[in-house]
């Protein structure tokens, strides 16, 4: 049920941003062709299938939701080709493929991140059918603050100035939350915003969204150890290569894979207490922490 949702989604979305860059007035064909390369080549789309999932859990049409979906991978996607410049984290691959900066040139790549956080806002702020004025300012505001400086840049510089550093691990944790559990946790709230629900189940799925976010990380950090370069997409060991700050590094390698399922408990805890079928977000919960990828 996970994969064949996860498929649906992830293919849902590419159409939407498919269609969004295609659509925009022909300015420059290099540039249009490192942002489709950028934000269309392969990953599971974590963060559309979690609006999309948690949307139909709680009862909100897909098609008030495409536009978010779109935008939160757009971001994802800029955020990914900046990383990977030579400034940041150096990386030539990304699934498995030339990273924009390879294929294109750095100039290039830095336009098309800086095009794809734009096409991002200019998707989210279009009109919704069933959604309200009120209701999409905030999700425009929620998209904004989980890609900034109070979520993930503010984690992306975190993340540079520990490099060569030892931190700890509340320093590590609050990284985290900002430079991962930021878009996650957006991709959880969008939703929400949609189905207007009550404070308390509200709370209840940032609680979710707040656990998955950090096992997510702290399994990318148990696979940087663990992967091939194959199944990774991009080269393996590349953090400790790069000297930064980790949980196995911090908390060794069982003691990461522990910290990933205890952070899994506690999400699956709460989900116990919606009144909703959580049975396919509860999966993709435990999917986490089994992935290779």
């Amino acid at each position: 049920m996970l994969a064949r949702a996860i498929s649906q989604y992830q293919q849902r979305v590419d159409e939407q941003i498919k269609s969004i860059i295609d659509s925009q007035a022909t300015t420059d064909l290099k540039l249009q062709s490192a942002m489709k390369h950028g934000a269309l080549i392969g990953g599971k789309r974590i963060r559309p299938f979690l609006v999309y999932a948690i949307g139909d859990m709680l009862n909100v049409a897909p098609e008030k939701l495409d536009a978010c979906a779109a935008a939160i991978e757009c971001v994802h996607a800029y955020s990914l080709i900046h990383d990977d410049l030579p400034a940041m984290d150096d990386d030539a691959l990304r699934r498995g493929q030339p990273t924009v900066h390879i294929a294109f040139d750095e100039a290039t790549a830095i336009l098309a991140g800086d095009a794809l956080q734009a096409l991002a806002f200019e998707s989210i702020c279009e009109p919704i059918d069933g959604i309200t004025p009120s209701q999409n300012l905030a999700m425009v505001r929620a998209l904004a603050k989980a890609s900034g400086y109070s979520g993930m840049c503010g984690g992306q510089a975190m993340d540079l100035n520990a490099t060569n550093k030892q931190i700890d691990l509340a320093t590590l944790t609050q990284l985290h939350k900002l430079k991962t559990g930021a878009l996650i946790r957006c991709a959880v709230e969008l939703p929400m915003i949609a189905a207007a629900i009550s404070i308390e189940e509200q709370n209840l799925l940032m609680d979710f969204a707040d656990a998955i976010g950090l096992a997510f990380q702290v399994q990318d950090d148990v696979l940087d150890i663990i992967a091939s370069t194959e199944e990774l997409g991009k080269p393996q060991g590349s953090d400790c290569d790069s000297n930064k700050s980790t949980y196995p590094r911090l908390l060794g390698l069982e003691g990461a894979q522990a910290t990933a399922q205890s952070l899994i408990d506690d999400a699956l805890s709460a989900l116990t207490k919606l009144p909703y079928n959580s049975q396919l977000i509860a999966e993709f919960a435990r999917f986490i922490i089994e992935r290779r990828v």
